[in-house]
């Protein structure tokens, strides 16, 4: 099917699988089908799988004390997601994940994770390059929301992941940025003028 085809040509494409290893593994992972505003992961509930996006973009947040939603993450094709200390622990969730389109993904449970790590080195050594990667990435998201405006915040997002801009709603992309909609809106019409 499609959704295991894309994530079999990433891993032999961007992580030196062959195709007998990349078939294994994705052996291990279930295919779903997510509608729009469906949640796949909740609070309270534990976070049972990690799951490759193979079509459709999703958002991770949470709720603040104010009745605010804070998104903590984006993910589109290609990318991963999952609520990581409730899968990592096997503990319940504190975030949601919905899918903000009709969307395609693959889930890997925890214990097939644990036998894929086992089962070779090359499959463990890519699970932690996954992690590797996610924890930098947050790192890099942290510092910038430390360190330059919301106007800086919001450029450097826009040229590094325009089709964020298109896919996913005003308000989730505001809410990562910490801003208002009303401010990421006055600086989306700024940039347009430009």
């Amino acid at each position: 099917m499609i959704e295991v085809k894309s994530l079999q040509n990433e891993l032999i494409g961007k992580h030196s699988f062959t195709e007998k290893e990349a078939e294994f593994f994705v052996s291990h992972f279930t295919e779903r089908k997510v509608k729009k505003r469906q949640f796949i992961i909740q609070p309270d509930f534990i976070a049972k799988y990690r799951v490759y996006v193979v079509q459709g973009t999703f958002k991770a947040h949470v709720i603040g004390n104010d009745g605010q939603e804070n998104t903590i993450s984006l993910a589109m094709d290609g990318w991963w997601i999952s609520d990581p200390n409730s899968y990592i622990y096997q503990q319940p969730a504190t975030m949601f994940v919905e899918a903000l389109e009709d969307s395609l993904i693959l889930q890997l449970d925890y214990k097939n994770e644990q036998i894929l790590k086992s089962h070779s080195h090359k499959f463990e050594t890519f699970f932690r390059t996954v992690a590797e990667r996610g924890l930098a990435f947050m790192q890099r998201r942290l510092i910038a929301s430390l360190t330059l405006t919301a106007e800086e915040r919001y450029k450097q997002f826009a040229e590094k992941y325009p089709e964020f801009l298109q896919r996913v709603p005003q308000f989730s992309i505001a809410s990562y940025l910490g801003m208002t909609t009303q401010y990421l809106s006055r600086l989306r019409k700024k940039q347009s003028k430009k």
